[in-house]
């Protein structure tokens, strides 16, 4: 199971992003996908705000709710927020990071995220091009996507 942060799927949007084309097969492929609820709030945030795009807050919420119907959202509840604060002291990075930390920990999956500095770094998260590689037990990478070597 990957978990997504809102980083993947807004990369999955934008063409200038270093990780969109890694990103999309990776919405496009077979994985089973899941995120944290917050996801909503976050990437209708930055496309209404940030780039001033409607069209695209309006895609990337039909993106989380793909999302949703495959691998499911994780609640930010008062369990997750606890795991999430901790997280975050033990790390450095804020809590909203970390709940996607938690959040993956909790689903026994795999968080996937463009956040280098915060989360890759750390070891806490994966780019979305290294979910595509193929992994034991997995088979190969999604038809289209780029090679590795």
């Amino acid at each position: 199971m990957w978990i997504l942060d809102a980083s993947v799927l807004l990369a999955s949007e934008d063409p200038d992003d270093e990780h969109h084309r890694d990103a999309r097969h990776l919405l496009e492929g077979d994985d089973p996908l899941a995120s944290l609820d917050l996801v909503y709030y976050e990437v209708t945030n930055v496309a209404t705000r940030s780039w001033r795009d409607d069209s695209a807050a309006g895609r990337l919420r039909s993106r989380v709710s793909a999302v949703a119907d495959d691998g499911g959202l994780v609640r930010a509840d008062e369990s997750l927020l606890e795991a999430a604060a901790g997280i975050a002291d033990e790390h450095g990075i804020s809590v909203y990071d970390a709940a996607y930390v938690a959040a993956a920990r909790h689903s026994a999956g795999q968080l996937v995220s463009c956040d280098v500095r915060d989360l890759v770094s750390r070891g806490l998260a994966v780019l979305p091009g290294e979910a595509l590689k193929p992994q034991p037990g997995r088979g190969a990478e999604p038809p289209g996507a780029p090679q590795r070597d």
